[in-house]
């Protein structure tokens, strides 16, 4: 005779042959999910659907288990084990406690990001403290269900991106906020790149479905069009439609939030020093410097000595983002701090320690590895080439950037397609226009090459990519562009190296060294000449001569360098034909990345 909880599921409606499943006495949402091969969040919605409220941790009975299982379309089999095993593996993360996820919102200008923020915080303040007074501190929690969601209010995928590209990953779920009547623009699609780049959920936040002129579908598509497959269309992406300004959905969005933070199952130690990010720092005229903190681990309180990258301070009081004064600020909890020596960069980690001492110490170890943690961060062809030499090679992720949008599949399906067994290519990110300064943040964030057809770098871009050393390789020609990319993969790039102008300086007046030997008594104009240069000799606006400096001297003095607005005496190897008024060019070459 069947066993009688068998036959409960067939008898419940399973398909006669559908396939069994085994399922313990006891077992978690998350390993029910993993055993039928479906997305927890799936398992979640279905067990609400039956009037259970549980989370990805949550234990289920057999009965409760056999009826998903059954809704899904299998059959339940009762395996009569000990559900000890299982739990063995929760054992070594008993130090972890559960932690509220961290959003941040994102989307193209206009969509209704801040509305959305606005409404979220609104919706959350309860009767009683309508009259609260809240304060700007760049971040801020609501509760849902007597649960707390983070919110990071920065300004869009910019500085969400800068603080990944200086190492700090601050978010769990990416809200992507589409307007329906407008759909996706580019900002969209950039904004959903740097989400997908960074490997956080994506959430979309379907805005302004109030409006005459919203056309959902149309938005689905598009968005489906780019990869990104909402959960009705049989993908896994969330879709939630809102309405910010009649704040109508903010309580499904918030639920679907929860539901996405249940199956990452976010975790963070709480017995430790306290550790986590600057969200953002400034200076108070009157209360000094003050910055907001992201606690990621430990119990941050007041008295604490914490260090920030180069700054060190005692947390002389903390604020929540209602402007009260509060004694400890657990993990995923924005706090706003005093106390610090000087203001920090945003982004920067911060660590409590034991005594100022020890704060000390870390200070001076983090000033000293200032200058190896800003040389070592950049990617180029160039050393993809090397690497590829040694065999090291895996990943080349690119950011390309064309003048016309017809250009993008071209050199996107061609450079994807340079892929093999040990190497891919992977363009994580397209777009048209000049080359911008959140293009090299992203490079900066995925150790990505950044490649422009046709198309050029703004100044403030070219002076963060070289500050940052993010590799920018140009091309007007696309075999030119996808050969490079080849034989970089391969190993056979031959390093390419341009001159580089030094300074440069004018011939005032020429003085006899001897048989045929002349020295060029000059001032420096502009830069600085150096003593190991190669020089190019210009007169009449055209290039006479090209050498190499054979002598530098400033009075009587053998010199390396003279710099702007001094003069020196210039010799040249091998030319000894001055006249006053040649422009002498100080050149050296450097590496093309």
């Amino acid at each position: 005779m069947k066993d009688r909880q068998e036959q409960a599921t067939t008898d419940d409606g399973a398909k006669q042959g559908a396939p069994q499943i085994g399922l313990p006495p006891v077992m978690t949402v998350k390993q029910l999910a993993d055993q039928m091969g479906v997305s927890g969040i799936e398992i979640i919605k279905q067990l609400m659907r039956n009037g259970i409220m549980a989370n990805i941790n949550q234990s289920l009975d057999y009965d409760v288990a056999a009826k998903v299982v059954v809704d899904f379309g299998f059959t339940a089999k009762k395996l009569h084990e000990s559900a000890k095993a299982k739990q063995k593996s929760f054992a070594k993360g008993a130090k972890l406690h559960t932690r509220p996820p961290v959003i941040t919102i994102m989307g193209h200008v206009d969509h209704g990001k801040t509305s959305l923020l606005d409404a979220i915080r609104k919706t959350n303040v309860a009767a009683g403290e309508a009259g609260a007074i809240t304060q700007h501190i760049g971040a801020y929690q609501v509760e849902m269900k007597g649960r707390k969601i983070t919110f990071l209010d920065t300004p869009g995928h910019e500085a969400f991106t800068a603080m990944r590209a200086r190492g700090a990953s601050a978010t769990d779920i990416a809200v992507l906020v589409v307007a329906a009547d407008d759909g996706v623009m580019p900002q969209t699609i950039e904004a959903l790149d740097h989400a997908r780049a960074a490997g956080v959920s994506i959430v979309i936040a379907l805005n302004k479905i109030d409006k005459d002129n919203a056309n959902p579908d149309r938005v689905k598509k598009q968005l489906s069009d780019l990869g990104f497959v909402i959960e009705e269309w049989g993908g896994d992406i969330i879709c939630v439609p809102v309405s910010a300004k009649k704040k109508q959905g903010i309580d499904d969005l918030l639920e679907n939030l929860l539901l996405v933070a249940d199956v990452l199952e976010l975790k963070a130690e709480v017995d430790c020093p306290a550790a986590g990010i600057v969200i953002e720092a400034k200076l108070d005229k009157s209360r000094g410097p003050i910055a907001t903190l992201l606690v990621q681990k430990g119990i941050l309180k007041p008295g604490d000595n914490i260090v920030i990258g180069t700054v060190g301070g005692k947390v002389k009081a903390m604020f929540n983002d209602e402007g009260k004064n509060i004694r400890k600020a657990e993990p995923a909890t924005p706090v706003e701090i005093l106390g610090m020596n000087a203001v920090p960069d945003a982004g920067q980690i911060f660590q409590v320690v034991a005594n100022e001492k020890e704060a000390k110490a870390l200070i001076e170890r983090n000033r000293d590895a200032g200058l190896a943690t800003t040389t070592a961060r950049g990617v180029s062809l160039t050393s993809v080439a090397a690497q590829a030499g040694t065999g090291e090679v895996k990943d080349l992720n690119i950011i390309l950037k064309t003048d016309v949008h017809g250009s993008i599949e071209p050199i996107r399906d061609s450079l994807e397609r340079l892929s093999d067994d040990k190497t891919r290519v992977k363009v994580i990110h397209t777009g048209t226009g000049a080359i911008i300064e959140s293009d090299i943040l992203l490079a900066m964030a995925s150790r990505a090459v950044v490649i422009g057809f046709n198309s050029r770098p703004e100044p403030g871009t070219i002076r963060l990519a070289e500050q940052e050393k993010v590799s920018i390789r140009q091309y007007n020609v696309i075999y030119k562009l996808i050969e490079d990319v080849e034989k970089a993969l391969k190993g056979l790039l031959e390093p390419e190296y341009v001159d580089i102008v030094a300074g440069q300086a004018e011939v005032k007046t020429i003085f006899e060294a001897g048989k045929k030997v002349q020295i060029a008594g000059s001032q420096v104009k502009e830069g600085k000449a150096t003593r190991d240069s190669q020089v190019k000799v210009i007169r009449g606006g055209k290039v006479i001569a090209e050498s190499r400096v054979a002598g530098l001297r400033r009075f009587k003095d053998d010199v390396k360098e003279v710099t702007t607005g001094m003069e020196c005496g210039v010799k040249l190897d091998s030319f000894n034909d001055f006249q006053v008024g040649d422009i002498l060019q100080f050149i050296h070459q450097e590496l093309v990345d």
